[in-house]
Parts: C-alpha cells; structure tokens; sequence
C-alpha cells in the first residue's frame, strides 16, 4: 500500500515528535507498504537525515515551508501538500498528525489521524472537528487511554465513529542487543550512574533532579537532551559536580548513553509542556524515553501519574514516585542503588513488556485499518 504520512513539524528537528514520526515511517515500510513523508523543512542540522535518527529503511522525505503569517500559512502548505500528491500520484492511505493537510487533502483517500493533545484552541479544534466528520476518515489513533476517554467526553463528533475505529496506541521502541559499545561519561567510575534522556522544558522534572544530585553526592547524574537554550538555563542553576549535562545527540547516537546507565529517570510533573511551553500533556503523555529505557532493559524510577500507569507497575517493572517528592525519588534511588539484583530484575520484566507489547512494528499494524492494512503496496 502506498501511504503519504502528513507531518506539520519539521525533518530532521531536536524535537520528539520527529522521531515518532521516522519511527512510524520506519515500520510502515518494515510492513510493506510504501511511505512519502511530507514535512518541513529541517531545524537540525544533518547531512543525512535517515542517518541522523538511525533508520532502517530509506523511505521519501519531502519537505515544503510554511509561508506567511501562521494561519494563512497552515492552510497555504496544506494546499501545497495537496498539489503534490496530485501531481506526483494520489496515494492509498493518507496518515499523519497534520489536521490541516489531512483535511485539505480528505477527498482524495482514506484517512487515519493521529492526535497526542487535546487542544483547547477554538482554531485548531474547528479544523479537527471538520476533520473528524470527513467521510473518508477510517480511524482516529489516539496515543493513550487518558486521552482517548478526554477526547469521547469532550469531542462530540467521535460518537458518530464506531469505537472499533478509535484506537489507542501508545508510544514504542524497538528490542535492542544487550551488548554494544558504551558511552565513557565522566565523572567517577565507581559510582552509581544516574540518566535522564529527553528535553528540559517547563514540568519535565530538571528541578527533581538537580535536588537529587544535591541529596545524594555519592550518585553521578547525566542528563542527555535539551535545546541549546534550556540546556544553558539549567546548567547555570546546576553547580554541583556530579550533574552533567550531555546536550542534544541525534537519536542514532543514544544507544551508548543508554547502556551506560545504572538507573534510569523519567520525572514528569503534574503539570508538563511541550517545546515554548505550548500544550499541557502531563494527562495524556506517552513518552518515547519511557519506551527506550525499557528497550535496554533499565531499571526505571518514573512519577506516578494514572496515564503512565497505562504501561508502568510499581515494583515490577519500576518503581513509582510522587512526582514532586525529592524524598521519595531519593529514597528510590538509594533503594537500587544498594540492590543490583531488584534492578536486574525491573529492568528484564521491563525489557520483556516491551518486546511483547510496545514494538514499532507492532503499532504500525495496530494504527492502519483493517483492509488497508491487509493490502499489498500500491493496492487497496
């Protein structure tokens, strides 16, 4: 099947949402199927962008600007987009997170739409919810439960949808080798190692962490990500000597940062954001990082929040903690610290939900329809 995945962010970028959006790209294609990914135009800089984010495939990325002032210039590239497809071949699916293009371009093929947020914007909710009554609409993925049961309370046009056609799919990662080269971090070798990986906005938990340095100095604490801008914010605040920021990696080049981690963090507050703090997502987030740590089979200490409860159980594949509690993420940390055998064991039980449930692969089956998914590429 041919599948023109629309996209409203940028390729490559430092941002998550690109990287779901290769990875998503990446298993269509492992499926079969024959993917374009229309985007724009990168914000990160790479030579190669399948290179950058570690694809196995080398599937089409086109990208076109957005033009314009921001909502002239949403419609505007939507538009574009549309000409595009027409010119160069009207696909068999059209996929994707950007309501625009997939509203502009709704008569031309079926349609799944993929939301992480549910936005409060009168704008962007009355695009989606013309979105949401386009005949050609197969499914509409939502990437937790949280926000699927949000989306029924408050979309009214979902209850013109059968409930076999709204899906929940959380986010993934795919299985990897436990062996394979290690980052050399600084720092003293002995000590326990301490990682975080993902950016640094507003309700990400860089607060927990820096007073965690501060509560435990035997323990060196490595945070992996954030812009330029954030990263310099916090590192100014930052002045003990067992924190050290490892700035922006391309996604191709974590996997030694993950191996070189004892204990791994994921602190999502009770009130997170997404880049220039736009979006609240701590209801519904689904967060990649989760997903990776548990690839590697890490022992993972992550807030307790009821959507991370959707994949997360205390004491069995982690360990919870109040999300703005540095007593209790001390006291988890100290716990694993001091008990090899308890992080083997949440890390395997971890490693193993994974390979079972959360593969990209096995979400790019879920998400399509039925039929279409059935379909061979370039059939219907």
């Amino acid at each position: 099947m041919r599948i023109a995945y629309l996209h409203s962010g940028s390729i490559p970028s430092v941002y998550a949402n690109g990287v779901h959006v290769m990875r998503m790209c990446d298993a269509f294609t492992d499926a079969g199927h024959e993917v374009v990914l229309h985007a724009l135009a990168g914000t990160a800089p790479a030579e190669d962008l399948h290179a950058y984010y570690g694809t196995r495939n080398r599937f089409e990325v086109r990208t076109l600007p957005q033009l314009g002032p921001p909502e002239a210039g949403l419609w505007d590239r939507a538009l574009r987009v549309r000409a595009e497809l027409c010119r160069r071949g009207v696909p068999d699916l059209l996929y994707g997170r950007d309501r625009y293009a997939l509203l502009a371009c709704s008569d031309l093929a079926p349609l799944v739409y993929e939301t992480h947020l549910l936005w409060d914007e009168p704008s962007i909710q009355g695009v989606e919810r013309q979105l949401l009554r386009r005949p050609n609409l197969r499914r509409v993925v939502f990437v937790s439960q949280a926000l699927a049961d949000d989306y029924r309370a408050a979309v009214p046009e979902l209850a013109a949808l059968p409930d076999a056609e709204l899906v929940t799919a959380h986010d993934c990662a795919d299985p990897v080798a436990a062996d394979g080269p290690v980052a050399q971090l600084p720092g003293r070798e002995q000590a326990v190692r301490i990682g975080y990986v993902g950016h640094l906005y507003p309700g990400r938990g860089t607060d927990v962490i820096l007073a965690l340095a501060d509560r435990l100095p035997e323990a060196e604490f490595h945070l992996v990500g954030g812009t330029a801008s954030d990263r310099a914010h916090w590192q100014a605040l930052a002045r003990q000597p067992n924190v050290h920021f490892h700035g922006h990696l391309p996604p191709a080049e974590l996997a030694p940062y993950y191996r070189a981690f004892d204990i791994v963090l994921a602190p999502y507050q009770r009130r997170a954001y997404c880049a220039g703090g736009v979006g609240e997502i701590s209801r519904w987030v689904s967060p990649m990082k989760l997903f990776e740590y548990m690839s590697y089979g890490k022992a993972v200490i992550a807030s307790d929040l009821p959507v991370l409860r959707e994949v997360l159980q205390d004491g069995v594949n982690c360990l919870l903690c109040p999300p703005d509690s540095v007593d209790g993420w001390a006291q988890a940390v100290k716990r694993l610290a001091g008990d090899p055998a308890l992080r083997g064991a949440l890390g395997e039980r971890a490693g193993r939900q994974l390979a079972e449930r959360h593969t990209w692969r096995a979400r790019a089956d879920l998400v399509l329809p039925g039929p279409l998914a059935a379909a061979g590429p370039g059939r219907r």
